[in-house]
């Protein structure tokens, strides 16, 4: 018998978004820009923070090369992070009753402690001495080579308590994210974007610069941010109703849900990782990695912030066959959102005002940072589709098909970076060009997954 198998997704998704005093509905324009909106300027603040504490950073004794020993010791902390980065969505699918809620606060516990263990592991000085400066090639070549090195291990072990106030945050989050009340998590985020405003033009008007006053200032925001978000979702999460799938209240259940997509986050976590190594065999290393870093993180902002269209397709999901309504919200939000690199690219005056006034960098390199957030425009557009293909995805708990598209990420950069490594393009094209094409190679495996897989059940 033929299912309505048809769209990506299913009729019982109806119900999606409803929660303990939540706001229900199906997709409108308004509603679902009410939802992501917010989520939106509340992802896009949270990394634009890293940019502006880069400005503490580089007024360290090693200047702009501070900078990139803060950002390698942190993209380190980021990748032992990914290891729970599938919580948030987890928490989403399986945290909407009170005894679901349960189990995932066990698990959130327990990936805690067991991920700050393994970060201050990671730091011991012989092993992240390797790490940095052997397999990384930081400094190579350079006199403070060794000082940079040993910045970016302290980086990455007094991040921990950071570590620790992003996975404190994913239970009032997801508490708050359940009953669509995005725009509170928001405003807890914007007091984070204010507080790190606030500090940092303090901090170096005092002189507290360098790579553990950035760190300092970053954390200070960060567990702020967390302690307002968990005001603000105190009575959603007190007004959690019991029922529910019996299984959903199981955290090892929760925990085999989160295993295939933090897999695959650790994957993606890892891209500025192997960005570095090949970036750091360029002939262009040191002039190269001081642009991709500066980049980058303007680049994630916008890519982060389209990323959050992932949240918006787990609350609307197909409403009917061939519904395709929310994919091509996703697409025109993309390019909204592509305005912002491409501001920072086409526009001299701001690129010049950025990354020249604020982050220090040489005229001579300018060029080659707007070149690179030029290109970065792509990047909201692919992110944006590809979270649509991963939310529905996550909606139908299918977190196989995710981890399909997460390894399939991981083969398009490693393939794009060496490639471009061997053709002898320069090392501040590298990373873009791998950054780009990625995130296209994996939404449209997860889109490829999730037709073959309801075309399988519609055959049934």
């Amino acid at each position: 018998m033929r299912r309505a198998g048809g769209a990506i997704g299913t009729m019982a998704d109806r119900t999606a978004g409803k929660g303990a005093g939540g706001k229900a509905g199906g997709f409108s324009i308004a509603r679902v820009t009410n939802y992501y909106v917010p989520l939106f300027l509340q992802s896009f603040s949270q990394c634009l923070t890293y940019p502006l504490v880069a400005s503490i950073v580089s007024g360290g004794p090693l200047g702009v090369h501070e900078i990139t020993a803060f950002a390698q010791g942190q993209t380190v902390m980021f990748l032992l992070g990914a290891a729970g980065g599938g919580m948030v969505t987890t928490g989403m699918v399986f945290a909407r009753t009170r005894e679901g809620f349960r189990a995932f606060k066990r698990l959130n516990w327990a990936m805690i402690a067991a991920l700050l263990a393994l970060q201050a592991a990671a730091a011991v000085p012989l092993f992240a001495n390797w790490m940095f400066g052997t397999v990384f090639n930081m400094g190579a070549g350079m006199a403070d080579g060794a000082e940079m090195v040993e910045h970016a291990r302290q980086t990455l072990l007094w991040s921990v308590f950071m570590q620790a106030a992003f996975f404190f945050r994913n239970l009032p989050l997801v508490a708050l994210l359940n009953v669509r009340e995005s725009g509170k998590a928001n405003t807890a985020t914007f007091v984070r974007i204010v507080l790190t405003l606030s500090l940092a033009p303090l901090f170096r008007r005092y002189g507290l610069v360098g790579h553990l006053w950035g760190l300092a200032a970053t954390t200070a925001a960060c567990w702020i941010e967390t302690l307002v978000t968990w005001l603000y979702a105190r009575p959603y999460i007190r007004a959690l109703e019991p029922g529910g799938d019996p299984e959903d209240a199981s955290a090892l259940r929760q925990f085999a849900f989160t295993v295939p997509i933090s897999a695959g986050g650790i994957l993606l976590s890892f891209t500025p990782l192997l960005s570095a190594y090949f970036i750091g065999r360029a002939a262009d290393s040191a002039a190269a990695l001081s642009v991709h870093y500066l980049t980058v993180g303007l680049a994630n902002a916008a890519g982060f912030g389209a990323f959050r269209m992932q949240q918006v397709a787990i609350q609307f999901p197909p409403e009917r066959p061939r519904d395709f309504r929310v994919p091509l919200y996703a697409l025109a939000s993309g390019l909204c959102v592509a305005c912002l690199p491409l501001a920072f690219g086409a526009l001299h005056p701001v690129s010049e005002w950025y990354f020249c006034g604020v982050q220090g960098l040489s005229a001579g390199k300018l060029p080659m940072a707007e070149t690179v957030m030029s290109l970065y425009a792509f990047l909201p557009v692919a992110q944006s589709l590809r979270a649509c293909a991963e939310g529905w995805a996550a909606r139908q708990k299918k977190p196989r098909v995710i981890f399909a598209g997460q390894a399939a990420y991981f083969a398009t950069i490693v393939a794009a970076l060496s490639g471009s490594l061997h053709f002898g393009m320069p090392g501040w094209y590298i990373g873009v060009t791998a950054i780009l094409s990625a995130p296209a190679a994996a939404g449209a495996t997860v889109a490829a997954g999730l037709v073959l897989a309801n075309r399988r059940r519609a055959a049934a």
